[in-house]
């Protein structure tokens, strides 16, 4: 370990980021993982970086709770957002959790992902087809964004000439969970909380009135609560139906934006790995992996200690707030041989960009399937491209993606 890499993991504090670390965080993250893998920071929060650790975290759901009401309330206030965050999915523990995720989890059967992907390859191909027609592209904008939207949208049955705003919701939601956000990003976040609410009220007072297929449309599923039995209180309030909806297409959104976008603009940095997926397209399916595990979408997840437990010979008594540092975990040389090597074949490769346990990403299956369509056929269509100017970070930790990305393909 070198003088610099020290001053790194020293010096270490999520609240007090440099730019240097949003463009690359990883020798952060690997000096953190070698020097301080259970690091307290200066707020008296610890930050997880070793794949080991982060693992038990996720397993051990009677310690590490996934519960938000206690670390948010001093973060919001009593504000639309507060309650947003604290009511959706992916930040309750059961039995709250169980209950949505079943619902969920019922229109995202094997058999529900297969009967999507005619649709996602016709969705895939249109945006192609139009990029073909251009010398230059934005490939975050002109692709990688297009997909998920269109793709959530069609789980809720959004009509299409009513999806425009959902993206800038989700970013402006999304952007409030960052370690530190000022006014202009609360009161960004909670607008967009306010004005989702708005539109869903009325499209679910619509979808009341005329119920879609449940065995393709989540929100009628949501609002008869079927999967869980209608009978035996496992319904949705009406709060939590409406949270929920905006949960899964914040969930399903910007990670497979960003999946898409870094794998994309990864292959273009790695061209020995872009010429070898390229020749061997059957590989597709590892090279998600990989990208998963490489740039994880989903960098930061956060436990709350309820029960005292120990990490790495540290006690970390109840009421300590911990960081699970997805991105750390995903290079630890213990569990990935080579980790700071993109390959587009590794195999095993057990990552963690989707988490593990009972909090896994329950739309994981949707993803990976938006991803390797998205990507192989990119690949045979515009094989030439080239990135033209550099990307745009979208200046956030949690979240590892692209703003945009200037792109040549008829080359």
């Amino acid at each position: 370990m070198n003088g610099h890499a020290r001053e790194l993991a020293d010096g270490f504090d999520l609240e007090k980021l440099t730019p240097d670390f949003y463009a690359n965080p990883y020798p952060t993250y690997r000096a953190l993982r070698e020097t301080a893998p259970v690091k307290r920071l200066p707020n008296g929060c610890y930050f997880l970086t070793r794949y080991d650790d982060l693992i038990a975290a996720y397993k051990n759901t009677k310690a590490f709770s996934s519960d938000k009401k206690k670390e948010f309330l001093p973060k919001y206030g009593n504000s639309l957002l507060y309650e947003h965050h604290t009511t959706s999915l992916v930040f309750n523990d059961p039995p709250a959790h169980t209950r949505v995720r079943r619902l969920i989890m019922g229109a995202l059967s094997p058999r529900a992902i297969a009967g999507m992907e005619p649709d996602l390859i016709a969705l895939v191909d249109s945006l192609l087809d139009r990029i073909e027609t251009k010398d230059r592209v934005e490939l975050i904008g002109d692709f990688a964004s297009a997909i998920p939207v269109e793709v959530i949208g069609n789980l809720l049955d959004v009509p299409h000439d009513e999806r425009e705003p959902l993206r800038d919701w989700s970013l402006a939601i999304l952007g409030a969970l960052e370690p530190v956000i000022g006014k202009e990003a609360f009161d960004r976040g909670n607008n967009a909380v306010k004005d989702f609410l708005a539109y869903l009220e009325t499209l679910v007072e619509r979808r009341r009135a005329k119920p879609g297929n449940p065995e393709r449309d989540v929100l009628t599923r949501l609002i008869r609560g079927e999967g869980s039995g209608e009978d035996n209180g496992e319904r949705l309030t009406a709060k939590e139906l409406l949270h929920n909806c905006i949960f899964l297409l914040n969930a399903g959104h910007e990670t497979t934006t960003n999946l898409i976008g870094n794998g994309l603009v990864t292959l273009s940095r790695y061209p020995e790995e872009k010429q070898r997926l390229i020749a061997q397209p059957e590989l597709i399916k590892t090279a998600v992996e990989e990208m998963l595990r490489y740039e994880s979408s989903n960098q930061l997840g956060n436990r709350m200690i309820v029960e005292e437990t120990e990490l790495g010979g540290i006690k970390l008594p109840a009421g300590t707030l911990v960081t699970l540092c997805i991105g750390a975990a995903n290079r630890d040389p213990a569990q990935f041989p080579d980790p700071e090597r993109f390959d587009v074949a590794r195999t095993p490769n057990r990552h963690l960009a989707f988490g593990t346990g009972a909090h896994q990403c329950a739309g994981m299956a949707l993803a990976r399937l938006e991803g390797a369509i998205a990507i192989s056929r990119f690949l045979k269509r515009l094989p030439n491209y080239v990135l033209d100017g550099e990307p745009v970070r979208g200046g956030r930790v949690r979240f590892r993606g692209f703003l945009s990305v200037p792109c040549q393909t008829n080359l």
